[in-house]
């Protein structure tokens, strides 16, 4: 996908890179050109401008673009601006972030396809990583299942899924794994990115760093990462 991020707080830094990490050619934007030297190296193009600047947007490929995350985070109005300008200037979709309950609204009248609260999510995730202690991400199907991100045990490196016997020993279900490859960006220089290998078969030899994604109960993850 052609990603544009308006913003590069910690939210939009962290969005830019694992998007473009992810194979998305991602354009960042910040006023602050510290952030943009930080990113530029790590995603396809990094832009400073004054994202209340009507004129300044001209800059981007908003016609040829997919998605348009609007991340600022201050509560000046400014991602309600940026909002209004993107909306004149392309139909992709967008995503922006909301600061407040009032900018909810706003940005539900103005037809916004998403409305995010980054730290609102953050500390629920966050909750459910501390008490189950060991994962990486996860996502609640109900009140006793969940998709969970964790890193593969130290003791089943080197092993095949079917010598492990994920189903028989702790009844969970490994839905893909993740794995690092080393990647350069337009530059030349080395990044590390995950890539999805698909559903993984009972000869897949588990590799030190790889991330297994996994449905199951709660307990039974625990059991897993110990």
């Amino acid at each position: 996908m052609k990603i544009i991020i308006i913003g590069l707080g910690n939210f939009g830094m962290s969005a830019a890179i694992n998007l473009s990490n992810t194979n998305n050619e991602v354009i960042a934007v910040d006023i602050n050109p510290e952030r943009i030297e930080l990113v530029k190296d790590q995603v396809a193009h990094a832009v400073a401008f004054d994202a209340k600047k009507e004129a300044a947007y001209n800059s981007l490929p908003l016609k040829n673009t997919d998605l348009v995350v609007v991340a600022l985070g201050d509560k000046n109005g400014a991602a309600i601006i940026s909002v209004a300008i993107i909306k004149k200037m392309t139909d992709a979709k967008i995503i922006a972030r909301s600061s407040s309950p009032i900018e909810d609204t706003i940005l539900e009248a103005m037809g916004v396809d998403e409305i995010i609260h980054p730290e609102n999510e953050y500390a629920e995730k966050f909750t459910k990583t501390v008490n189950l202690g060991g994962s990486i991400d996860n996502f609640e199907l109900d009140d006793d299942h969940l998709v969970s991100e964790i890193e593969v045990p130290k003791n089943y490196i080197g092993k095949a899924i079917k010598e492990v016997n994920f189903r028989q020993e702790y009844d969970i279900n490994i839905i893909t794994i993740l794995r690092y490859h080393k990647k350069k960006n337009i530059l030349g220089n080395s990044y590390k990115t995950k890539q999805v290998l698909g559903t993984p078969g009972p000869d897949t030899v588990l590799e030190k760093e790889d991330v297994l994604v996994v449905f199951g109960k709660d307990k039974n993850i625990k059991r897993l990462i110990g």
